[in-house]
């Protein structure tokens, strides 16, 4: 039967409590949460390319591409890519089974590089739109001309993501604040664009902070239509990984995963950077919990990640398929709802 619309006004003890059960109960739990909103055996295969690589003047304590730590990491700040190349990339990943590109500048925001750079990036987004793919971006802060600007060219989500809870994040990063990221969120959702928004388990935080997180994501005004789970990949150089710090056990990322699902049973739950440490077992530990997308593609921005004919096999042997560009999104905005579907052969193609 029609399963019963979301909670937005969940406790923080609520949330405790889900995420503290039994793992074995929470993730049958979840499973069955999953079976009501989703088809289980469709993951969504996204490709995420590093459009600009570098030189960014945040300082996330977990990232190679801060000019901060750039003399440590090895990173050097690369200019924004060309359309053309973005394209080629963009076709080569809807050959490989992709139907969502995702596309990350490493900026401060558009505001910082100035118009033309950021009107190529729109000029990428409606092509990229135009090949039947869903398309996404991670550009930064946004202000709300940005984001309708970006809702305009045919953007179907825009990624920002908490990272970890507020009490944690100022370890982590010093250059912005929380409420400025909620802030952008808030650009993002009043310009109809779907959000992507998720965290990074591994920083450091403890399980109090990742309860914290996912009660923050599940109390948003809407449920964000994708919630990434990152394993940290600890990038020599870095802040985080000269502390010594280590990515979460693959139980971490399932018990993770599973609250996710129970507390925002519509949004897609995308299995993301730290998939590489992953055994098949445990990939699959991770889907029956909920998760139905991973990115695909040799890079993850500028971490290794896992190849495609492992990627394939997995998916033959666990009797997965992909998800189709344009199924509509049963959480987040109007930009990834079925109304803004493509029109004609396109959309015939995506329903077939």
């Amino acid at each position: 039967g029609a399963a019963a619309a979301p909670r937005h006004d969940w406790s923080r003890g609520e949330v405790e409590e889900i995420y503290h059960a039994p793992l074995l109960e929470l993730v049958y739990r979840a499973a069955g949460e999953h079976r009501r909103h989703h088809d289980p055996r469709q993951v969504q295969k996204c490709t995420l390319l590093s459009i600009k690589t570098g030189g960014c003047l945040e300082d996330c304590g977990y990232c190679s591409q801060s000019a901060k730590y750039s003399a440590a990491t090895g990173t050097k700040a690369q200019p924004l890519m060309q359309t053309d190349e973005v394209l080629a990339a963009a076709r080569e990943a809807k050959a490989a089974g992709s139907t969502r590109f995702c596309m990350g500048a490493a900026w401060r925001g558009p505001s910082q590089v100035g118009p033309r750079q950021f009107a190529r990036v729109l000029q990428m987004v409606k092509e990229i739109r135009g090949l039947g793919l869903e398309v996404c971006t991670t550009l930064g802060m946004l202000d709300a001309a940005q984001a309708r600007q970006l809702r305009e060219a045919g953007l179907t989500a825009y990624n920002h993501n908490l990272d970890t809870s507020k009490e944690h994040y100022e370890k982590i990063i010093s250059t912005r604040t929380y409420e400025d990221r909620l802030e952008t969120l808030r650009h993002v959702r009043e310009a109809g664009l779907s959000v992507c928004c998720g965290g990074i388990l591994g920083l450091g935080e403890t399980h109090a902070d990742r309860v914290a997180l996912l009660h923050t994501l599940a109390t948003q005004p809407e449920h964000p239509e994708s919630v990434p789970v990152n394993g940290l990949v600890p990038v020599e150089g870095t802040p985080l990984a000269e502390e010594g710090l280590q990515g979460p056990s693959a139980l971490e990322m399932v018990r993770y995963i599973a609250a996710a699902r129970v507390l925002m049973p519509r949004s897609v739950i995308r299995l993301s950077a730290g998939r590489l440490e992953l055994s098949v077992s445990d990939q699959a530990f991770c889907f029956l919990a909920g998760a139905n997308s991973i990115f695909t593609g040799d890079k993850l921005l500028t971490t290794p990640n896992n190849e495609a004919s492992e990627d394939d096999m997995m998916f033959k042997e666990l009797g997965l398929e992909g998800r189709p560009a344009f199924v509509p999104y049963a959480a987040g905005g109007p930009s990834s709802a079925e109304e803004h579907a493509p029109e004609g052969p396109a959309r015939e193609a995506a329903s077939a």
